[in-house]
């Protein structure tokens, strides 16, 4: 009885955050001059106060690396920072000297070498002022200039080289600007790309060739979770689909084992979460490889000889390097990482011997890590700069939940979070961070700009994973779909009601901010919870369901239509247009900060532009910082170190 009293009580407090009448604005003050310094518009955003640059800077000169793949050489190919941009640089040993490879003003973040040791070239990818149509590039060592392989306006991406190191399977819009059609080029051949795969509306990605270079191993994404596998034959364009399923089916990756025979691939069919399968193309047997593991499977790698097979699981947020030796049909073991984080980028030498993978943890940048395979030998290649700071300072977040207002299998539903908490006494302010996706997951990587918030700042971060979040299994993550998107935002309530029952906490001084999705989301929470903080940040997100699934980038409105309903059905419409921050600006009464690139295709400017209006003519105060070399985020330095400095002051501002 008494855990149904306790349900009672908190939901008639969600109820009163809910309902309760936001407080009326103050005499909004003078507006302060737009002022512009080169590519960024600061718009009523007073000058930085004396001294704050100092120990933020020393936060953000922290850089990390990314492996991109071996060479045929067998160097390692990485992207780095040193400058303002991450660009491609190439390692020889462990810790070995930094060859950079590319000096462009736009960042470098992925490329891969040709397997041809006759070719000596790679393929990079480029956009201009993070508009995300990146091209196509072909670089040969030595040579002064890259070539460029696509048409120089549509989206491409996803380059996938063929076994003989010839030819280039990549996605591009560029037929219609709405498919993601499959195309492929031999970069030496001096002949434009040729069309393999018509798209048809939705998203066509090349994964792998088979090892004779016949077929193509492609994904038909809609959502994610609905995704179609099929191998495509290069001669007569037929396609099979890959173990057809009854219902929808989420796939996040797949590879052909190397005898040609069958497929690895990563999917939620017929469990919650996403695992590891191999399926038979000739018998149609399957295995489930990763049966026993109740955790999704984020990414997988195969050694060229098919002698080894590495993947990744994300266990609680953390993750674990597996690794099969396929001959012996025998799991190994691994040396121990430094710490519990994260790891990507996994890929082979081209002699199956080395496994190449990024990792990062709350204190340590991401650092390019190679497993020599045979001595079970682990070694740093890079060793990534965290900038004049001390990394034992550094707070690695705890796992906690709070109870929200709906129940689960008979029993308060339990929302997943990160708390990171300064190593001084007393009730601390809040800062809450939201995650973008919404098919996402805060994740315990390593992150200066939420360190320096804790360790000088003196706040409190809390992350929660709410409804829609990743890693948690397909339920939970369907929690938050169409008509649902409110119950998201009642999580949000949850999480200030639970700050207010914890002494560490200071619950009249919490502000909330998130990137893309997570933007919405503040903005959600400044509409519903005024009362309860402080202010709000707004990074890259949208304040109008209605205008932002019309005018996301075409190739886009299809996937974003599967997660939040199609605006152009009327009653979807209705309900979208009603639970907007936009339509609810009048109630957005605490300070705010928008901050958007000029460029973004994902979340056009115009919703950033639409709620700092419509909020300033209600009489709001709001800050307004805008990238006109930026797109959906930033990505070069000066404007990322002016964002969180401009955070920063905000989070002053507001806590006086």
């Amino acid at each position: 009885m008494r855990r149904y009293e306790n349900m009672r009580i908190m939901t008639r407090i969600y109820l009163l955050l809910l309902l309760a009448p936001p407080l009326l604005f103050a005499a909004p003050a003078v507006p302060l001059p737009r002022v512009e310094r080169g590519s960024l518009i600061f718009d009523n955003i007073p000058e930085p106060t004396a001294g704050l640059s100092d120990k933020l800077d020393a936060y953000l000169n922290a850089r990390q690396a990314t492996p991109l793949g071996f060479s045929p050489k067998g160097q390692l190919l990485i992207s780095t920072r040193f400058g303002d941009v991450d660009q491609l640089h190439l390692v020889e040993r462990p810790a070995g000297e930094r060859r950079q490879l590319t000096f462009l003003r736009e960042p470098i973040t992925q490329a891969a070498f040709s397997p041809d040791p006759g070719r000596s070239a790679y393929v990079y990818l480029k956009d201009v002022g993070g508009n995300e149509n990146a091209q196509l590039y072909y670089q040969r060592m030595g040579e002064p200039a890259a070539k460029l392989l696509t048409d120089g306006k549509s989206l491409n991406g996803g380059p996938v080289w063929s076994n003989t190191g010839r030819e280039v399977a990549f996605f591009s819009t560029a037929r219609d600007g709405v498919s993601y059609d499959i195309d492929i080029v031999d970069p030496e051949a001096g002949s434009l790309p040729r069309l393999a795969i018509t798209g048809d509306g939705a998203a066509w990605y090349p994964l792998d060739w088979s090892p004779d270079d016949r077929k193509l191993l492609v994904l038909k994404y809609l959502s994610v979770s609905e995704a179609y596998l099929y191998v495509v034959d290069l001669g007569s364009g037929q396609k099979r689909e890959v173990e057809p399923a009854p219902g929808k089916v989420g796939i996040a990756g797949a590879k052909f084992s190397r005898d040609g025979q069958g497929v690895y691939l990563i999917s939620d069919r017929d469990g919650e979460f996403a695992q590891l399968r191999y399926v038979n193309l000739f018998t149609g047997d399957k295995t489930v490889i990763s049966a026993r593991l109740s955790w999704d499977i984020e990414e997988l790698a195969i050694s060229r000889d098919g002698h080894y097979l590495a993947y990744v699981s994300n266990e609680a947020g953390i993750d674990k390097l597996n690794v099969l030796d396929l001959r012996a049909h025998q799991d190994l073991t691994p040396p121990k990482l430094p710490a519990a984080g994260l790891i990507g980028s996994l890929s082979f030498d081209a002699e199956g011997n080395r496994l190449a993978f990024g990792f990062a943890a709350a204190n340590r940048p991401r650092d390019a890590y190679v497993l020599d395979i045979a001595a079970n030998r682990l070694e740093a290649w890079t060793h990534s700069e965290a900038g004049p700071v001390n990394l034992a300072k550094f707070v690695t977040p705890r796992v906690t939940q709070f109870p929200t207002f709906d129940r689960s299998d008979g029993r308060e539903r339990q929302i997943p979070a990160y708390v990171y908490e300064p190593a001084t006494p007393g009730a601390h302010p809040v800062l809450i961070v939201l995650h973008g996706g919404p098919e996402s997951q805060f994740r315990p990587g390593f992150d200066p700009w939420l360190q320096y918030v804790v360790n000088e700042l003196g706040l409190a971060v809390v992350a929660p994973n709410v409804r829609g979040s990743s890693g948690y299994g397909k339920s939970y993550l369907a929690l938050d779909n169409g008509m649902l998107r409110e119950d998201a935002v009642k999580d949000v309530g949850a999480l200030l009601v639970w700050l207010r029952l914890q002494s560490a906490y200071d619950p009249k001084n919490v502000v909330v901010a998130g990137s893309s999705y997570g933007g919405y989301l503040a903005l959600a929470a400044l509409v519903n919870f005024s009362e309860r903080l402080r202010g709000g940040i707004d990074e890259s997100g949208f304040a109008d369901f209605i205008s932002f699934l019309s005018k996301t980038a075409p190739y886009r409105q299809n996937q974003r239509r599967a997660e939040y309903g199609d605006e152009r059905d009327p009653d979807t419409r209705a309900f979208l247009r009603r639970i907007s921050p936009l339509t609810n600006a009048e109630r957005i009464s605490r300070p705010l900060l928008i901050v958007h690139g000029k460029n973004d295709p994902r979340v056009p400017l115009d919703e950033a532009e639409q709620i700092v209006n419509r909020v300033r003519s209600k009489g709001g105060d709001v800050w307004y910082l805008q990238a006109g070399d930026e797109g959906h985020g930033f990505r070069k330095k000066p404007n990322r170190d002016a964002y969180y400095r401009t955070f920063a002051q905000f989070l002053m501002s507001v806590s006086k």
